[in-house]
């Protein structure tokens, strides 16, 4: 039976390269794959799926408004798999239309993206995912201390960290980096101590 997968991690964890070398390894079989993206994600080009490990692939392109049931009746019935990139960008009824294709068509999909935002706050198409995924799997990256990180900070151009802001703000190793929850509170705490010694007093 054919199951709704999601692989989540933290920014650096090669979500996108576990992507296309399973993409590969379908093809490489002789099966054939569908590999969405959200529009949203504008990174690398409209249509491309980049690993910062230097693969890449083209892939359909998903606007908000697209019923990804409904395309992949009419244009991808013939896939043996479906592959979504940036998948916490997805709306819920986006992920309820990919749990479709697996229980109709016995078509596995696999999803990757993001569990939180650079506040710890799940995005909707990750929460949907955690409640309506036959198998979550976290792919692990550390932080520069060595433990696991699970926070993708944002980081301005002085790399301090940003703790305001919309949810949403593309981005790489220029805008985010991948921290433990102890190191991204501390260097919060860090950066509000000297903020606050820098006020000039009244």
């Amino acid at each position: 039976m054919a199951k709704l997968y999601f692989k989540y991690g933290a920014m650096g964890s090669s979500k996108t390269a576990n992507a296309l070398i399973t993409r590969f390894n379908y093809q490489e079989r002789g099966m054939k794959v569908w590999l969405i993206k959200p529009a949203l994600d504008t990174r690398d080009g409209l249509d491309v799926v980049y690993s910062r490990v230097g693969l890449q692939a083209t892939a359909d392109v998903i606007e908000q408004e697209t019923d990804i049931f409904a395309l992949f009746t009419a244009e991808h019935r013939d896939c043996h798999a479906v592959i979504a990139d940036e998948c916490q960008f997805f709306t819920v009824e986006q992920v309820d239309q990919l749990r479709r294709i697996v229980d109709l068509f016995d078509v596995p999909v696999l999803c990757f993206g993001l569990r939180t935002d650079f506040l710890t706050h799940l995005f909707a198409g990750s929460r949907r995912l955690f409640e309506v995924a036959d198998s979550i799997t976290e792919i692990k990256t550390i932080c520069s201390c060595g433990k696991k990180a699970i926070v993708n900070a944002r980081i301005d151009d002085n790399g301090k960290i940003i703790t305001r802001g919309g949810q949403i703000l593309l981005g790489g190793n220029d805008s985010y980096v991948a921290m433990c929850h102890a190191c991204w509170t501390e260097e919060i705490r860090r950066q509000e101590a000297e903020e606050s010694r820098e006020e000039p007093a009244l």
